[in-house]
């Protein structure tokens, strides 16, 4: 492969993929398209006759294929020949039209891809692996370690997510509002794992990913407030980044961070879209992601741990809930509450002892410790053990050691 078509491949292959899918609608014919286009690109390097500007023109080759393999499915499909002619000449049609953009990025390309995975079959873990694999290029033995299965099985799960929207006929239509409006709040929340994942394993690229996919969903949609909220929220967890691991790898807290070191310029943007989010939601009030960015707001806002507005952040929590009714919500809601003056932790714990469900669900680690760190506020005495049992939950060695350290500084 020579450097120019090489390049193209790393840098501009889900572009190309995103430009492709949204001509046709379908992300397995896409694919295909797109392989098939670099293949001839290589043919033509070798023959001498390589393309001056190879991501436009395996764009238009990759187009071109598609379009012929979508035009060969529908006539195969269609018994009456004039039908078959009619859709062979609109195929024709639009690939006209689609030719004569130049093949020059929008911008949107990728987000076009998380559009199309975010499909009514494909299930919320399926959309993030199909979304790590073709939005961010992320190789599948990779998306296979995210998932904690075998590369094959994950190339299976791929394959048929793929199978699944093609046999679907269920298309995504590139320029419908509607459909737009319809598959957008799936679209966010898939956003917002990839970003997650890029959090949890400290991937600089994934998170990056996340916040361009965030505002590019943001400039296409600025009147919704889910849009802005999902891109202030990811700002305002960035913005303090560089103080979330301490230089020898271990977490640190928020009381123990030095704000000074957070990102100003994003946090001034994420309270300003923060405050647009949770000003401008629809009657039924702010969504999910609003209320999580002005929780995350506050805290940007708060200039030291002590003056932290923890009633404010309660509140929050307790709207939270009532939109998302996650483990998650409750979990934070608890610390929230746990903190504030006119709660506090004796009155939180029981809050949290009377859902044990959380302690036997997905979360039953972090529910452990959300426990145990309620006895340490309220000076109880069971706080020990209820650190013992955190850290045998926890899967992370960091996570470990942290509870660790909490559990050993009672002695202190």
């Amino acid at each position: 492969m020579t450097t120019a078509i090489e390049r193209a491949f790393r840098t501009d292959a889900p572009r190309i993929l995103g430009a492709v899918a949204r001509t046709v609608g379908d992300l397995l014919i896409a694919e295909d398209a797109v392989q098939e286009a670099f293949a001839r690109a290589v043919a033509e390097a070798s023959a001498g006759r390589e393309p001056a500007n190879p991501a436009a023109w395996i764009t238009t080759v990759a187009k071109r294929i598609a379009v012929d393999a979508r035009r060969r499915e529908s006539t195969a499909a269609r018994a009456a020949p004039m039908l078959a002619a009619e859709a062979a000449r609109a195929a024709d049609r639009q690939a006209e039209i689609d030719m004569q953009a130049n093949e020059v990025f929008t911008g949107d390309e990728r987000l076009e891809l998380i559009l199309l995975v975010c499909h009514p079959e494909v299930a919320e873990e399926t959309r993030v692996a199909l979304a790590l694999r073709f939005v961010c290029d992320v190789p599948t033995a990779q998306v296979a370690e995210v998932f904690l299965v075998q590369e094959a099985t994950m190339a299976a799960r791929l394959t048929r997510a793929k199978k699944r929207i093609h046999d679907s006929r269920l298309r995504l239509r590139a320029g419908d509002d509607a459909d737009l409006a319809a598959r957008l709040p799936d679209a966010l929340t898939t956003i917002y794992l990839l970003y997650t994942v890029g959090h949890a394993r400290a991937d600089g690229r994934l998170r990056t990913a996340g916040i361009e996919l965030a505002r590019d969903a943001y400039r296409l949609r600025q009147q919704d407030d889910e849009a802005a909220g999902l891109l202030a929220l990811l700002l305002l967890t960035e913005a303090r980044q560089t103080t979330r691991l301490s230089d020898a790898d271990e977490f640190v807290t928020l009381a123990e961070a030095d704000r000074s070191l957070w990102n100003a310029a994003m946090l001034a943007e994420g309270e300003r879209l923060a405050t647009v989010a949770l000003t401008t939601a629809a009657a039924d009030g702010p969504g999910r992601f609003a209320l999580q960015a002005g929780i995350a707001g506050l805290h940007g806002l708060s200039p030291t741990w002590e003056s932290t507005d923890w009633p404010a952040i309660a509140r929050l929590y307790d709207g939270l809930v009532l939109r998302w009714p996650s483990a998650a919500a409750q979990l934070g809601r608890a610390v929230a509450r746990g903190y504030s003056p006119d709660v506090g932790p004796e009155a939180a714990l029981a809050e949290l002892d009377a859902h044990p469900e959380l302690f036997a669900g997905v979360v039953a680690a972090q529910a452990l410790a959300v426990r145990a760190d309620l006895l340490r506020l309220a000076l109880d005495a069971r706080a020990g053990e209820a650190y013992e049992l955190a850290v045998d939950a926890a899967q992370d060695a960091r996570v470990r050691r942290f509870l660790e350290k909490r559990r050993d500084a009672l002695g202190g």
